[in-house]
């Protein structure tokens, strides 16, 4: 069973590297180009099975963006899809909108703890997810797929995926480059997950 993965276009937060997490950032002029040519690529590779395939999104206004551009591009209705609030960003909590630089200066010991485990830090406020804790409910996601499917989600469930699917090390999912320009392809039988070339 295959799953193609599309990390949302870049942001204006993306560019000025601010923790983004659950905040609703639309895309900018960069990320709408990207979402169009992840379109075409995708296009390209589904051909005649694309009536096969689950279109699914997180509720986020630049997942959503994402995928009613690459669906245009597939020449698919843009809005025929759904989304699933399982695939949302991890949540930063109180440090969404700051950059590291900002939190260096701010919560340097905070920050020095984030960057002895990552994986597991959960940032200060309320409502703030660890990776660990983001990985259960996109666990449970990938759990109900039960068929040929496109997704268009975010950053840190892509690791999360890599964790879940690949056994990826913590360490090395929490810090592997994310892409917005490019298309995850997981094949669920296999259990394989990479970057198509």
């Amino acid at each position: 069973m295959l799953l193609y993965v599309i990390r949302h276009g870049q942001t204006d937060w993306n560019a000025e590297r601010r923790l983004q997490g659950q905040k609703d950032i639309d895309l900018n002029i960069i990320g709408r180009e990207q979402a169009r040519a992840n379109g075409v690529m995708l296009a390209e590779i589904l051909g005649e099975s694309v009536a096969d395939f689950d279109f699914v999104a997180s509720p986020l206004a630049r997942t959503r963006a994402t995928m009613e551009i690459a669906r245009a591009a597939m020449g698919l209705p843009p809005k025929d899809y759904r989304t699933d609030e399982r695939l949302v960003e991890v949540s930063f909590g109180d440090w969404e909108g700051s950059t590291l630089k900002e939190l260096r200066l701010t919560e340097p010991e905070r920050l020095k703890e984030r960057n002895t485990a990552k994986w597991d830090f959960i940032p200060p406020g309320d409502d703030a997810e660890s990776y660990e804790i983001m990985s259960w409910r996109v666990g449970s996601w990938l759990q109900s797929v039960d068929g040929p499917t496109v997704c268009v989600t975010h950053g840190g469930v892509i690791r999360a995926l890599f964790r879940l699917i690949a056994d990826v090390a913590k360490d090395e999912a929490a810090e592997g480059e994310i892409p917005q320009d490019r298309i995850l392809k997981i094949d669920l039988t296999l259990k394989t997950i990479r970057w198509v070339d």
